[in-house]
């Protein structure tokens, strides 16, 4: 014969143990197991539309000398500041008007800032819209041939050069 309260007790503590052992499980459905680089599975990547690439109308070469430099430094990706902001630094004042429209459109048009890097480091080949004059100049400089410490991006001190 049971005393009274005994079942009650030993159905609460089931109960428990089943609640216990369902937290430790995990909340989805698949369990992805990790694993280094190549083993990983493919992310589901979600492209923002931009709105499309248009040259500026009416700007200045000085002005546009200007955007292209604080553009050049403020990227999405460290990465591509450093790189961009140092090639910008060295190259942006004697670029002639038709390689800034170039570098406008290789650092403006597309939406993914990896791309701009895997092109320059040469680790995916440029599409064709994009291989010009100064994608060969960027690509050279990247190659870093004077083992230059890139580490950061420059100085503010050179966008005015007044002071």
């Amino acid at each position: 014969m049971n005393k009274p309260g005994l079942l009650t007790e030993a159905i609460y503590f089931q109960v428990v143990h089943s609640v216990c052992q369902a937290s430790l499980r995990p909340a989805v459905s698949t369990v992805i197991s990790r694993g280094y680089r190549g083993d990983a599975p493919e992310p589901t990547i979600i492209e923002i539309p931009l709105p499309p690439w248009q040259e500026r109308a009416g700007e200045s070469l000085d002005i546009k000398r200007k955007r292209l430099l604080y553009e050049s430094r403020k990227r999405g990706m460290l990465e591509n500041c450093i790189l961009l902001s140092l090639f910008a630094k060295q190259y942006l004042n004697t670029m002639s008007e038709s390689q800034l429209k170039q570098y406008d459109r290789l650092i403006n048009e597309p939406s993914n800032d990896w791309d701009i890097y895997y092109w320059a480091t040469e680790t995916q080949p440029t599409p064709d819209v994009y291989q010009s004059e100064v994608m060969e100049m960027l690509k050279e400089f990247t190659k870093n041939k004077d083992m230059e410490q890139r580490l950061d991006a420059p100085n503010l001190e050179y966008l005015d050069k007044s002071s």
